[in-house]
Formats: structure tokens, C-alpha cells, sequence
């Protein structure tokens, strides 16, 4: 047996907050003009709450109230906020490229799928991303849960990497820490019981392993769109290519490509009865061909069709995935892949 650990980061964390500010701005843009060229980056910390990046559109943004419904819809009180709007235009550069149909970006995109789970992925990621949902209900239902917070499994694997026993199931969340007894077997008991439904059993929990998780959010650390790539891909039992998701439009093919990846990966799963399957596409900045197709596996690696190359042109993955719809606010949440509302998980 060997150990292995997996993170994921609750909806109330400083970076998955500054996440979904990014993607509802990209949402509002595409609501008004499905055309829109959107890479927006949010920092947060200590009161305020700064937007920059770049966007090409005919939508009428407001940017504070954007970004205070977020705030207010997650937990935190938007009032105590100064939004910052330091937003600019798409360089015309990269346009020349994308108007023909070209990716957006250069770089590589990894896509991944394993029969763990009925989601195809890791049941360890399957089952942090059940615990990071409960966890967002709990805030709204009991005022001692506060929005922050984060979950990590170390587990047991065999040597098909399956998860056998987790060895320490550690979750730090923040709470008003006036009833620690109570808020801990709630957790404590959620988290069981979504192991029990996979038979897995846990071996010991580490809860707020410092003794105390008061203070959190933007007054305990600054937020950064981007910055948790790991856990929004599959939580380092793949590779990661690098690039983030959040506040970018679907003609970057950091975003696109991914999600392309990944149903590549699934139906290779399935075509090919494998155990896991990893796809990896790279791309050169206003080509339309991706430059590779890497597809490897439990069985070794497979070779890629012409007609696939011709599926993973950037206008392509945009029509067969239906990318030019305002959906992106959602995958910031819990997790881009496992979801069946998306339609590369369909």
C-alpha cells in the first residue's frame, strides 16, 4: 500500500472567492454579448476587493455590484469592501489570431478520467467535493459556520491506485468557536457519512488542527484568481498544464481546452474499457490545430485520429461544448469536473 494525499479548498476561501468574482463577471459579459473577450483576474485582502485584466464587449458592466453580490451570496458582508475596477480592453495582438479562429493562448492542457467513480474521477476528489457542497449548506444553516475553509485526504492506495482506507481525513473551517463540540461532530459526522457510501472507513480526523479558525476569509489572507489550478482540475492524481480557468473566456484554450481534455479522456475510458485514461493537447497562440494530441493510459498510449485533431480546433471545442453561454460562475464553486449540469461531462 502506498499513502497519498488530496485538497480541495471550500466556495468561502479567499481564492475560490476570487474565482467565481472573475467568472460572474465573465457571466454577466456573455449574458449581454456572447462575442465577449474576457481574462479578469481578482485580488482580495483586507477590505478590498481589486479587478484587473482585460475585456473586449458591448455588455454594460457594473463591476461593484458584481462583485458585492458574490461577496453577499457566499457569506461575507459586501458593505465592508472597497471595489477597485482597474479593467482595461484586449490587446488587438491577439485578436488578429483568435478572429480566425485561433486559440487564444499558447500552452498545454491536461484532461483526465479513471473508473473509481460513477464521475469518473478519483473517489478521494469525489468525495472533498461532496464535503465541500455540505459544508457551503452548513453556513447557511447554522450561524456558527463561517464561509472559509478547506479539506485534505491522506489515504491508503493498492497498486492500481485505488483508495483502500483513509489514514487522516484533515479539515480546517472556520466557525465563531463558541461551540467547537457541537460544529466538529457535524462535520465529522457529514464527512463519515459520505465515506460510507463508497465503504470507505477513517482511520483518524484532524479538525482545525491549529485549535482555532476564527479569523478567515480576506482578513485572515489575501485572495488571487488562479491560484488553486490543483483543485480545480484533479487534485494532483493528473498532470496540470498550468494555466487557470477562472475570468477567461472560452477562446482561451487554457479554459476550452481543458474541458475538451477531459471529455476526450472519458469517452476513451469507455471506448477502450480502460482504468484510467490522461489526454494532454497543446496549442500555439492563433492556430486553430492544436500543435499535439498525447493520449496515454492504463493500456499504454493511443493514437489520436485526424478527425480528433479536427475536433479540438478552438471554434470546434467552442460549438460541440456550447461554451458561449454565462455557466462559469458554477464551475468556480465545487469543482469543474464531475458535474453532469456541464456539457463536457455529459
Amino acid at each position: 500500500m502506498k499513502l497519498f494525499s488530496n485538497e480541495i479548498v471550500f466556495r468561502g476561501h479567499p481564492d475560490k472567492v476570487c474565482d467565481q468574482i472573475s467568472d460572474a463577471i465573465l457571466d454577466e459579459c456573455i449574458k449581454q454579448d456572447k462575442y465577449s473577450r474576457v481574462a479578469v483576474e481578482t485580488v482580495g485582502g483586507k477590505g478590498k476587493i481589486f479587478i484587473t485584466g482585460e475585456i473586449t464587449t458591448k455588455a454594460k458592466l457594473n463591476i461593484e455590484k458584481i462583485v458585492k453580490g458574490i461577496l453577499d451570496e457566499i457569506g461575507y458582508d459586501s458593505s465592508a469592501y472597497e471595489i477597485i475596477d482597474n479593467i482595461g480592453r484586449q490587446s488587438s495582438d491577439i485578436a488578429l489570431g483568435v478572429d480566425i479562429g485561433g486559440a487564444g493562448d499558447q500552452g498545454m492542457m491536461f484532461g483526465y478520467a479513471c473508473d473509481d467513480t460513477e464521475e469518473l474521477l478519483p473517489l478521494a476528489q469525489v468525495i472533498l467535493q461532496k464535503l465541500s457542497k455540505e459544508y457551503f449548506a452548513l453556513t447557511k444553516r447554522y450561524n456558527d459556520f463561517l464561509p472559509d475553509g478547506k479539506a485534505q485526504i491522506t489515504g491508503y492506495y493498492d497498486d492500481n491506485f485505488k483508495l483502500i482506507k483513509i489514514k487522516t481525513f484533515t479539515i480546517s473551517y472556520q466557525n465563531l468557536e463558541v461551540n467547537r463540540e457541537f460544529t466538529d461532530k457535524i462535520i465529522k459526522d457529514i464527512a463519515i457519512d459520505i465515506c460510507n457510501e463508497y465503504g470507505i472507513e477513517i482511520e483518524e480526523f484532524l479538525i482545525n488542527p491549529t485549535g482555532k479558525f476564527l479569523i478567515g476569509g480576506f482578513e485572515g489572507d489575501a485572495g488571487l484568481t488562479g491560484r488553486k489550478i490543483v483543485v480545480d482540475t484533479y487534485h494532483s492524481f493528473a498532470n496540470v498544464g498550468g494555466g487557470a480557468f477562472s475570468g477567461k473566456d472560452c477562446t482561451k484554450v487554457d479554459r476550452s481546452g481543458a474541458y475538451k481534455a477531459r471529455q476526450i479522456a472519458k469517452r476513451m475510458l469507455r471506448q477502450h474499457n480502460l482504468r484510467w485514461c490522461e489526454v494532454q493537447l497543446s496549442y500555439a497562440i492563433g492556430k486553430a490545430e492544436p500543435l499535439a494530441i498525447y493520449i496515454d493510459s492504463s493500456i499504454g498510449n493511443i493514437k489520436p485520429s485526424e478527425e480528433l485533431y479536427r475536433e479540438c480546433k478552438p471554434l470546434n471545442i467552442i460549438h460541440d461544448l456550447d461554451l458561449r453561454k454565462p455557466i462559469y460562475k458554477h464551475t468556480a464553486m465545487f469543482g469543474h469536473f464531475g458535474n453532469n449540469d456541464f456539457e463536457w461531462e455529459k
